[in-house]
């Protein structure tokens, strides 16, 4: 008579994903496949798991799959096989309530290389083999927990890359963060953007970020403003390593930073500062002007909506002021108040003449600057040598002195000059390279000012948001039936109106006074 096969079931287990990606889960699957085999045993299913097997057993998936199949096919006595010990269970307290979750399913446990006896001397072994294992995978704990404390103290970040970085390996051994365009340029930006005032909160940042398609999401295809607080905070983005918990004070990093430590301290003190209102990006991405522009009569913001039609929605502009306003509910086309605006932002460029002088004083002003960043730097460096001494003479005083409260005075200052020491080193690195990036934004603004109408013209709420701060000193008003009025231009502007007359034909900066003409009293 012919015996029935003895049903098998296989568990494979590596301790990363990493790990599953080689062939750590192959190998194992084929020894016990073999293993099975050779004791003429039919597998049935294998389960795998690629998680640590320090902890609870229950958090592995795997794990608790094998167990409910056990469970649900009560009625068959199978054999679990293992292609190690440590395979099973790599903490002994687990270790015992999983052996004693397989014997209420009446279930023999086989391992490649160690062999079960259920007497009380193997039961003995077993537990000092799972000891053993526990202690093997604690003490690789330490060894990484003190690799990475070195490292953090070194100055590398040892953590996972926060976005808009990635890691590579360095020439020096171990990995480094470097940068991940164009992400990083992403949050480079909105870093600027929140500290400059561009960005009034954090929303106004989500909805930037969401604004391009190679930033990444979640499965809805949002940028959550959790994450964007975290990246706000985030003192690797100035190219500083900190990590309080396992008491590593600030400390220059040596990967490339987005911002300097200076514009972090102010994102910092603005995020402690009054909590703005939130953006409804939906109303200012497609009415730019609302809340700019003004009644001219009430002098309230121009809120804005759409009307219903019968086949698609209208976009208006509307006065809400209830007090005695004639203009109250009346509805104006968006079309009406864009179009002039737009008419009225390409009618400020300046004339070709004075656009040439404009570029000759900024050649003047970038030399000037060259020579004042020398003068800066030294001055920069000797302020280092002061803070240095400082330093020292402060080492001897915490040696000298016997009181643990006067010692942990001592230590506070020492903690602010070795910040102080930070600020002064990234202000001298900056300052050699500040020629150049100076350079560049002096070309950025040259381009803004020969015509503002192609940066708002982008159709980005924060360029369109920057053009009316850097061209207007005060909110534009409209009349109804005439247009826009009192147009009072930024300092900026008002400085290049009328340096010279332009020849006809060319364009001239509009008057102040507005952009129609003035009403008799």
């Amino acid at each position: 008579m012919v015996q029935p096969i003895q049903k098998a079931l296989v568990y494979c287990r590596v301790s990363s994903t990493k790990q599953k990606k080689g062939s750590g889960l192959e190998s194992q699957q084929h020894r016990c496949i073999q293993y099975a085999d050779s004791k003429q045993y039919g597998v049935e299913k294998i389960f795998q798991d690629d998680v640590s097997g320090g902890g609870d057993f229950m958090n592995r998936k795997g794990m608790v799959e094998l167990l409910k199949y056990l469970k649900k096919n009560n009625e068959h006595n199978y054999v679990v096989i293992f292609d190690d010990l440590k395979r099973f269970a790599r903490d002994t307290m687990f270790h015992l309530k999983l052996r004693a979750e397989f014997a209420q399913y009446q279930v023999k446990i086989e391992c490649l290389n160690y062999h079960f006896e259920d007497t009380p001397e193997g039961k003995f072994v077993e537990t000092i083999h799972a000891a053993q294992g526990q202690l093997e995978r604690e003490q690789i704990g330490r060894q990484t927990t003190q690799k990475m404390h070195a490292r953090l103290e070194q100055g590398y970040a040892v953590f996972r890359a926060p976005v808009g970085y990635k890691y590579e390996k360095s020439k020096g051994g171990g990995k480094i963060l470097v940068l991940d365009n164009p992400i990083a340029s992403i949050i480079k930006e909105s870093l600027l953007g929140f500290a400059s005032g561009r960005f009034q909160t954090q929303s106004e940042i989500m909805y930037f970020m969401e604004s391009f398609p190679e930033y990444p999401k979640n499965g809805y295809g949002k940028v959550v403003q959790q994450r964007v607080k975290d990246i706000l905070t985030n003192v690797i983005y100035a190219g500083h390593i900190e990590y309080k918990e396992w008491n590593i004070s600030l400390r220059k990093g040596h990967h490339e930073p987005l911002i300097s430590l200076a514009t972090y301290n102010k994102i910092q003190e603005l995020l402690l500062g009054k909590a703005k209102v939130p953006a409804r990006k939906s109303l200012n991405e497609e009415f730019p002007l609302r809340g700019f522009v003004h009644c001219d009569e009430c002098k309230s913001p121009l809120t804005a909506s759409f009307s219903k039609g019968q086949t698609k929605r209208y976009p208006y502009y509307h006065c809400h002021n209830t007090h005695g306003c004639s203009s109250y509910k009346k509805s104006i086309r968006r079309a009406d108040i864009e179009g002039e605006f737009e008419k009225l932002l390409i009618s400020i460029a300046p004339s070709k003449k004075l656009f040439g002088t404009i570029k000759i004083m900024f050649d003047d002003i970038r030399n000037f600057r060259s020579e004042y960043l020398n003068k800066r730097t030294n001055m920069l460096n000797s302020q280092l040598i002061d803070v240095d001494h400082k330093i020292e003479k402060l080492i001897d005083l915490i040696i000298e002195s016997k009181s643990p409260s006067v010692t942990q005075s001592f230590e506070r200052r020492m903690k602010n000059l070795e910040h102080e020491k930070l600020l002064i080193d990234e202000k001298i690195a900056k300052s050699s390279q500040s020629t150049k990036e100076y350079s560049g934004s002096l070309r950025t603004i040259l381009k803004f000012l020969e015509n503002p109408y192609v940066l708002y013209n982008t159709r980005v709420l924060a360029n369109q948001r920057a053009v009316l701060k850097l061209v207007f000193a005060d909110n534009l008003t409209w009349l109804l039936g005439h247009g826009l009025r009192t147009i009072n231009m930024s300092l900026l502007f008002k400085d290049l109106e009328g340096i010279f007359e332009p020849k006809i034909g060319e364009n001239k900066l509009a008057s102040p006074r507005g952009f129609e003409p003035l009403l008799p009293p």
